[in-house]
């Protein structure tokens, strides 16, 4: 026996590649819809603790009347344009520059309620798309 393991180990065993560590823009992908881009830095992010997102809401659109719910917790930082985000029984706009973080555990809501683009750079752990 010159294997260090046994065959089904063998077999499982998944070929540890070299992770990408940097991201031209037109690498980042597309996992928006509905008036709302979602591009995410990294293709696969299995085994992962990260979701990194550049984010851009048209004017007026949200991600829809049910609140989300998700394991984990996210931040993101407006970088233009403004936003209204609810989180339980909160609400506020947030602006350039201003940001968030919160327990993805809470009901939460982003809306768009301008009439320019609102663009965020936001991280959610573990991975929620």
């Amino acid at each position: 026996n010159s294997l260090p393991m046994n065959l089904s180990e063998f077999f499982a065993f998944e070929h540890n590649e070299e992770r990408k560590l940097f991201y031209r823009a037109s690498e980042l992908r597309e996992i928006g819809g509905r008036g709302i881009s979602y591009r995410q830095i990294g293709t696969n992010l299995n085994g992962r603790a990260l979701q990194i997102l550049n984010e851009v809401y048209a004017p007026r659109t949200d991600t829809g009347k049910t609140m989300l719910r998700h394991t984990g917790e996210e931040g993101g930082v407006i970088i233009s344009g403004e936003i209204e985000v609810t989180v339980g029984d909160q609400r506020e706009i947030l602006g350039p520059g201003d940001a968030y973080y919160f327990d993805s555990n809470l009901p939460h809501r982003f809306r768009n309620i301008g009439t320019e683009p609102c663009h965020i750079v936001s991280a959610a752990t573990p991975p929620s798309f």
